[in-house]
C-alpha cells in the first residue's frame, strides 16, 4: 500500500488564470519515476477553476477521459460535436481514441471543482465516443470497459464507513475530508 497525502499531490496549473491543479501522479514538469501511474490510471488530476477560467482546445489521444464533478459546473465541447455543461453528481467519459480535441471551462458564476482520471485503453485507435451520466446515484457502480476498470464514487459523512472493492488494483482519491 502507498499512502500519498493531498499537500503531496504536485500543484500546477496556472494560478494568475484562475486555474489550480493538483495531480496525483508525474504529470508535465513533475516528473517522479516512481510515481509514474497504477494499472489502467495514467493520470488523476483535482482541477480548481475560478469563473470565466478553463482549458482551451487541446488533443488527446487513447485515453479514457473520465470527469467527476464536485462543485460548480464544466462546460466541455469537443470536435466530434459533443457539447455539454456537466454538474454535481454527474459522470462524463470521452473516450479519445484515435484523437479528439476539445475544450474545458467554468462559464458558470462560481468555482469549478472537479477530478478529473486518465485511464489507458486496453486496446489503441477507434472513434471517438462521448457519454454523460446525470445524477448517478452515491456507491454506483461506474464501468469503463474500454480500459478495463470499474469506478465508484462515494459521499460520505463523517464517521460513515464503506467497503473498498476487492480487485487487483484498488486507488482512493480523497477530494473533501480525510480518511
Amino acid at each position: 500500500m502507498d499512502v500519498r497525502r493531498a499537500d503531496e499531490r504536485y500543484s500546477g496549473g496556472d494560478t494568475a488564470a484562475g486555474i489550480l491543479s493538483l495531480h496525483a501522479f508525474s504529470f508535465g514538469p513533475h516528473y517522479d519515476p516512481d510515481n509514474l501511474r497504477f494499472g489502467a490510471l495514467l493520470a488523476c488530476n483535482e482541477e480548481r477553476l475560478a469563473p470565466g477560467a478553463g482549458f482551451d482546445e487541446h488533443p488527446h489521444s487513447h485515453t479514457e477521459i473520465v470527469t467527476w464533478v464536485v462543485e460548480g459546473e464544466l462546460t466541455h465541447r469537443d470536435t466530434a460535436g459533443h457539447e455539454s455543461v456537466v454538474r454535481p453528481g454527474d459522470v462524463q467519459r470521452l473516450s479519445s481514441a484515435g484523437g479528439v480535441r476539445h475544450v474545458e471551462r467554468n462559464d458558470g458564476s462560481g468555482p469549478l471543482t472537479f477530478v478529473q482520471m486518465w485511464l489507458a485503453p486496453l486496446e489503441p485507435g477507434g472513434e471517438p465516443a462521448y457519454e454523460i451520466v446525470h445524477g448517478i446515484a452515491d456507491s454506483t457502480p461506474y464501468a469503463v470497459p474500454e480500459a478495463g476498470a470499474m469506478l465508484h464514487v462515494r459521499r460520505l459523512v463523517a464517521g460513515e464507513r464503506t467497503a473498498v472493492p476487492d480487485a487487483a488494483y484498488v486507488y482512493v482519491h480523497v477530494v473533501r475530508g480525510g480518511v
